[in-house]
């Protein structure tokens, strides 16, 4: 099974407990492959980039740099041949689609309830909450 984890839920694993973080362990064990690309990797540098990660991140002795360097190495990195405009409020997400469409991902876990989990699927690939994709990773397991 290949997942592709939205930038909001791989930061959540990284900074707190939980599900988001047990998706990252998850990946980790191999119990799935995880899928991103080089676009999504640059904006979740970006986000944990900022302020209010820096002492947290400190804290934990990591960087910005080192976890995307991690996630480079774990995950299957991908390289879309088309960014589709499918969300017109975030085209940053239009990556989070092109990313589980070039990787032939089973499946697309966000935590955005705005923009990505009203679409349910892209081109079959679905789209859910960190919990839904937990409870399918289980239920293969």
């Amino acid at each position: 099974m290949r997942f592709v984890i939205d930038t909001n839920l791989l930061v959540s694993a990284v900074i707190s407990n939980g599900l988001p973080r047990q998706l990252l362990d998850a990946a980790r064990a191999g119990d799935f492959e995880l899928c991103t690309s080089e676009v999504l990797l640059a904006e979740l540098q970006d986000v944990l980039g900022r302020g209010q990660f820096a002492n947290r991140l400190a804290q934990a002795e990591q960087t910005p740099q080192g976890i995307v360097d991690d996630l480079r190495r774990l995950a299957i990195v991908v390289t879309p041949t088309h960014v589709p405009r499918v969300v017109p409020t975030d085209p940053d997400d239009d990556h989070v689609l092109a990313a589980a469409l070039a990787g032939a991902a089973d499946l697309i876990a966000s935590g955005d309830r705005r923009d990505l989990l009203p679409l349910v699927s892209y081109e079959g690939i679905p789209i859910v909450t960190a919990r839904q994709a937990w409870e399918r990773l289980t239920l293969q397991g």
